[in-house]
């Protein structure tokens, strides 16, 4: 089994890495290092290696012990684009992208599987052509390759920030300045293990933002991204003090302080507030520039109205 990383590995310890890919303990994959029996670049190495850019990664012996064996599952996909090299998804809320530890069954990746048989071989084990990915309760654009040649082209896409990628937020409260640049590096929470955070041992991370409107105290926020680092859109804007709204993790419970008719629908929103709205790569054939809009999804749309916002279509310019 062997495999080129994705951009979105660089800079991750390997045995980390190779846990949440085969949804292993860390000791077990720790321990299959020890043994020699994972490559990286074709030559042994150690737990604590640090991924850099794009490397291949190769487990063949672990086929005996482990195996991850995905079957198609049928399910509903929307596409933005599709051609013989790659597609675009708009991601709908609820799902997870790829299988992991506790979850082996029902996710996105199962169904690009089912309508896109050809991915079984690209990309890496259990992420059939998946290229990067979004939080589960993340909605909008999402990119798979169809081939491997697709995967390397576009993974180094990523790696080299050659893709824009821009999100729609509905956050608390009204940054000032109303656009700007959140530089704050994000690493591992040292207490709360599963969640990230802004620290100084952190991974640099840019965020740029700029507001588009405002609503019963509350902003909705264009995002774009430099990085790619983990729960990175959702840290940063803890760290600007203006959390997502229905974030579990990162949020907080402002809705208490609003105009108590408004606190309804507030209190209601079961996801962070946070959409993929625009991407735009390098078309990874061609090379020419591949751009797709995943449309608000109701709920947002629904939260923003019941606010008192103006309609999105009225404050979104896909031509930007």
């Amino acid at each position: 089994m062997r495999w080129l990383t994705s951009a979105e590995a660089s800079g991750e310890r390997l045995d980390r890495y190779l846990a949440g890919h085969f949804g292993q303990p860390r000791n077990q994959v720790a321990q299959w290092i020890r043994e020699g029996r994972v490559l990286v670049d074709d030559r042994p190495a150690k737990a604590s290696l640090r991924l850099t850019g794009q490397v291949w990664v190769e487990c063949e012996p672990l086929e005996r012990t482990f195996a991850l064996e995905m079957e198609p599952e049928e399910g509903a996909l929307e596409v933005l684009f599709e051609d013989p090299h790659l597609a675009v998804l708009d991601k709908p809320a609820g799902i997870v992208v790829h299988p992991g530890a506790g979850r082996e069954r029902g996710t996105l990746a199962h169904r690009i599987l089912f309508r896109y048989p050809e991915t079984a071989t690209v990309g890496g084990p259990g992420r059939p052509g998946i290229v990067h990915r979004l939080d589960r309760d993340t909605t909008g654009a999402l990119t798979v390759a169809r081939t491997q040649e697709a995967y390397a082209q576009l993974s180094r896409a990523f790696a080299e920030r050659s893709v824009e990628k821009t999100y729609l937020a509905v956050v608390y409260g009204r940054p000032s300045p109303t656009s700007g640049t959140i530089e704050a590096p994000i690493g591992r929470h040292p207490q709360k293990r599963k969640e990230m955070t802004v620290t100084e041992r952190g991974r640099p991370a840019v965020t740029h933002y700029r507001a588009l409107g405002e609503a019963a105290g509350l902003s909705l926020l264009e995002i774009g991204l430099e990085t790619g680092r983990t729960h990175q859109i959702r840290v940063h804007l803890k760290h600007l003090r203006h959390p997502l709204v229905g974030d579990p993790v990162y949020g907080e419970a402002r809705w208490k302080g609003v105009a108590r008719p408004l606190q309804a629908p507030l209190r209601s929103f079961e996801r962070p507030a946070l959409h993929a709205w625009r991407l735009a790569l390098p078309h990874p054939a061609t090379g020419e520039r591949l751009g797709c809009t995943a449309d608000p999804p109701a709920d947002l749309e629904r939260l923003w109205l019941d606010l008192g916002g103006d309609a999105l279509t009225g404050l979104l310019d896909p031509r930007r």
